[in-house]
């Protein structure tokens, strides 16, 4: 079970997503467009990230722990963080995202608000810190580092007396905050799964924002209601074919809330939305999140991640894969071998753009409307379109028609319909075999500003 479940989620994530509507907006509410900041900006450049869930459900083969652990359990008898970071980033990733705490309370590193850590632990004689292996392996690759922290804490006795609790978790932030050097995201959920009958905690999420901005200015903050980058709102590792980086914020008041415009909002976004708040999409390489010796055999495919990167990244999101570490603490053979796979196949995939340095026409031909012609100079097989929009003044698209010809006057087929494109968008379709390519802008909030098209033979 993945680690921001909630007991009130699993509803939550079994739910489909209700598309919005494509509609007309009324211009003059439109002039002023949230926009990305550079750190949002740069987060979405990455594409890529790789959730790391290890901890003591690793060596229990449990995916929540309940806070009883013996902190003996924690053996890993090879941990090598650099490999977890060589592996990711010889797959085309740029950040690793480690969870420093699970529910189990059970901390990663050398924390003094308590005894359930690794400092009581035989790993490396109780002087073990696997954040600290995580930052200086990833600065070593050139990779960024990001944490997770979890609010729901099963072994912490002051959990449910909220002003204490919230005291010794801001003490647990602002030490992964201060004494690892920098730090690209910030990962939180608003997890509280002890039932109707369980303690409940109270989480003070502007003092948890507020220390985030302060010793980490340059991080992104995820969360359901962000405020930097939300949840997809689901973990199959596929964002919304309309989602819009824009959000209303009042709708998802903090992390862990559920309702169906909650839903909504989550997978879709708005196209009137006053904050930018791009998605996450987030899902396993295996079944579980914590690595299980019996998943071994069903690690997903390369053809199975080269689909999820088409429904993340190629949905105006990022894809935060999972790839939990084993008990000697490496990452598996056959997790590594697929990751590889699936970077030659994208490899392959997107090195011949058949529309670089070809004969483009943007002409705006409307106030909502705008048209792209391209001429590849000789007929090819196309299967694949990669649209972007220049997001640094905001997102502005809501319907497009990609159509093909090849050559012959009015002989024009349509090769693919979307609504949103962003950051960027990629259509697979039928290959077709095609001279001329047309981009239409059916509708926009705004007047489209012109769109980049590349065409991919697919093969």
């Amino acid at each position: 079970m993945p680690s921001h479940s909630t007991a009130t989620r699993r509803g939550f994530l079994a739910a489909a997503a209700t598309a919005l509507l494509a509609r007309r907006w009324p211009l003059g509410l439109l002039q002023a467009r949230a926009a990305p900041s550079p750190a949002q900006l740069e987060w979405q450049r990455d594409e890529l990230a790789l959730f790391l869930h290890f901890g003591v459900n690793t060596f229990t083969d449990r995916e929540w722990g309940d806070g009883r652990e013996d902190p003996s359990v924690f053996t890993p008898s090879a941990l090598d963080a650099r490999q977890w970071a060589r592996s990711a980033r010889a797959a085309g990733f740029r950040a690793l995202i480690l969870t420093a705490k699970h529910h189990d309370g059970f901390c990663l590193w050398q924390t003094r608000t308590t005894d359930h850590s690794v400092a009581r632990s035989p790993w490396r004689d109780g002087q073990g810190d696997v954040v600290r292996e995580l930052v200086d392996a990833c600065r070593a690759e050139g990779l960024k580092a990001g944490l997770y922290l979890s609010p729901w804490d099963r072994h912490e006795p002051t959990y449910g007396d909220s002003p204490r609790y919230n005291d010794l978790y801001s003490t647990q932030l602002t030490e992964l905050l201060t004494q690892y050097g920098p730090v690209h995201e910030v990962w939180f959920d608003g997890a509280n799964g002890e039932g109707p009958n369980g303690r409940r905690q109270a989480y003070d999420w502007p003092r948890i924002w507020r220390l985030v901005r302060q010793y980490q200015p340059h991080a992104v903050i995820f969360s359901d209601a962000g405020p930097d980058i939300r949840w997809i709102g689901n973990e199959r590792g596929v964002a919304g074919d309309t989602n819009w980086s824009t959000v209303d914020p009042a709708v998802v008041p903090y992390p862990g809330a559920d309702s169906e415009d909650i839903r909504r909002m989550l997978q879709h976004g708005d196209p009137q939305g006053t904050v930018w708040r791009p998605g996450e999409t987030d899902v396993s390489i295996r079944p579980g999140w914590f690595y299980h010796p019996a998943e071994d055999a069903r690690v997903k495919s390369a053809d199975e991640l080269v689909q999820l990167y088409f429904t993340s990244v190629g949905r105006n999101s990022k894809l935060l894969l999972n790839v939990p570490p084993t008990r000697e603490g490496r990452l598996h053979d056959q997790d590594v071998a697929n990751l590889g796979a699936m970077r030659q196949r994208l490899t392959a995939l997107f090195a011949d753009d058949l529309a670089a340095r070809r004969t483009a026409r943007w002409r705006v031909t409307g106030a909502r409307a705008a048209t792209l012609d391209v001429d590849l100079g000789r007929a090819a097989k196309v299967s694949v379109a990669d649209l972007r929009e220049d997001v640094t003044g905001g997102q502005l698209v809501a319907r497009y028609t990609l159509a093909g010809s090849d050559g012959a006057a009015a002989a024009w087929q349509v090769l693919a319909r979307g609504t949103t494109i962003g950051f960027r968008k990629l259509d697979r379709f039928p290959p077709a075999r095609v001279r001329r390519v047309r981009l239409v802008i059916d509708d926009a909030v705004h007047t489209p500003r012109q769109v980049q098209l590349a065409l991919y033979s697919g093969d």
